[in-house]
């Protein structure tokens, strides 16, 4: 799968694209008025929804070009950062930011836009702000624990609702459009100054209609990684793969030749314990992200894909053919039929093939101990920044 953010932008590049988006973030926030501490209040009195109207907008905007685009193979999900959950501090934080955001009619993200527009309240807000962040930081060592606790790893609403991807967003697309609908009749009965009144109706309701469609479409829309696996087990795709004997695999890397990339599809424990000369290890989950396309990545070098036993090397193989792999193949027999083959001397069906085995076996066990430490393949995600509320 390819990234959407192509690997010329650098780590440089980065702060300097960073820089721009934040400063058209800005000022979308502003033209939609939340440089106004009373319309962000609003919210809050039943007066002004456009708070509650712009997030549910990004958010299912967001939530919605995130799935597309990795069904499409153009995005990378595994490099999006998701914040740790801690259940008690967060709930605890979610508090005091609430109380703070109806006193102060800022929140962090919104009173730098009214600081940008020489707001004073939203001055003083920002100010605070700071002050807040660095007496948090100076007292943290106190009530760490507190902070740490409730610690629910890399949580998604969506895996704590038991749902998928897709249906979780079909759910936040339906309630934000019943969201607009509400709120926008009640802003007007409470308000008569409200922008309700100026929304073009007709043009609403072709883009509330427009949104039920791609609640359909992520509803029914096949999670990709789940796809690609069930497809890579079939006998279709297995029908696919070409399949190499222990002895031809034997006799390449006994030549150390540089044409054929050994690919280690067993458990990172397993590939520490022992592996074939040469070999990185690229479990089947890790084959989506960013990190194996780029190891794997040349389509004149041979990739041999070899698990424990013959089954496995084939579904590793050919879901690497799915995920965009070129030139695969797979080790027949897996890695322990090859041990047994070459490495033990295991039956061979002519007597020049034995012969080959009994030389094959100790110099590739030479090659196993010579070797550094092989390269393990990971996921990695990159903290990403957003909107700290």
């Amino acid at each position: 799968m390819g990234p959407l953010v192509p690997d010329i932008v650098t780590d440089q590049l980065n702060l300097a694209i960073a820089l721009l988006l934040g400063i058209a973030f800005g000022f979308v926030l502003e033209q939609a008025g939340f440089s106004s501490s009373r319309k962000l209040t609003g919210l809050f009195y039943g007066t002004d929804f456009t708070v509650l109207r712009v997030f549910f907008t990004a958010g299912v905007t967001a939530m919605s070009g995130v799935l597309l685009l990795s069904e499409f193979g153009l995005l990378d999900p595994e490099l999006i950062y998701i914040n740790p959950t801690f259940l008690q501090s967060a709930i605890l934080g979610g508090a005091i930011m609430g109380v703070g955001f109806v006193l102060g009619g800022y929140c962090p993200g919104t009173s730098f836009c009214g600081l940008a527009v020489g707001r004073l309240d939203a001055l003083s807000f920002a100010v605070g702000g700071a002050l807040g962040i660095f007496a948090f930081g100076e007292g943290f060592p106190m009530y760490q624990d507190f902070y740490k606790a409730g610690a629910k790893g890399d949580l998604l609403v969506s895996t704590a609702l038991g749902l998928s991807n897709g249906q979780f967003a079909a759910v936040m697309i339906v309630v934000a459009v019943a969201a607009f609908v509400f709120t926008s009749r009640l802003e007007k009965k409470v308000n008569p100054e409200s922008g309700a009144f100026r929304f073009p109706v007709l043009r609403h309701r072709l883009a509330g209609a427009a949104l039920i469609a791609l609640a359909l479409v992520l509803l029914f829309m096949p999670d990709r990684k789940a796809r690609l696996t069930a497809e890579a087990a079939g006998p279709r795709a297995a029908e696919t793969v070409r399949q190499m004997a222990p002895d031809e695999l034997a006799i390449h890397v006994m030549d150390r030749d540089a044409k054929f990339q050994l690919v280690d599809a067993r458990e990172a424990t397993d590939f520490a314990k022992a592996t074939l000369p040469g070999a990185v290890n690229v479990a089947p989950a890790t084959l989506f992200g960013k990190e194996a396309r780029n190891t794997l990545a040349g389509a004149s070098v041979t990739k041999v894909f070899f698990a424990r036993d013959q089954a496995a090397s084939v579904r590793a193989a050919a879901l690497a053919k799915l995920t965009g792999t070129e030139n695969v193949v797979a080790l027949a027999g897996g890695y322990d039929g090859f041990m047994a083959a070459v490495v033990n001397g295991g039956p061979a069906p002519d007597e020049s093939t034995r012969t080959f085995r009994l030389r094959a076996g100790p110099e590739i066990v030479a090659l196993i101990k010579q070797q550094s430490a092989p390269k393990v393949v990971k996921v990695v995600r990159r903290v990403q920044g957003g909107c700290g509320g």
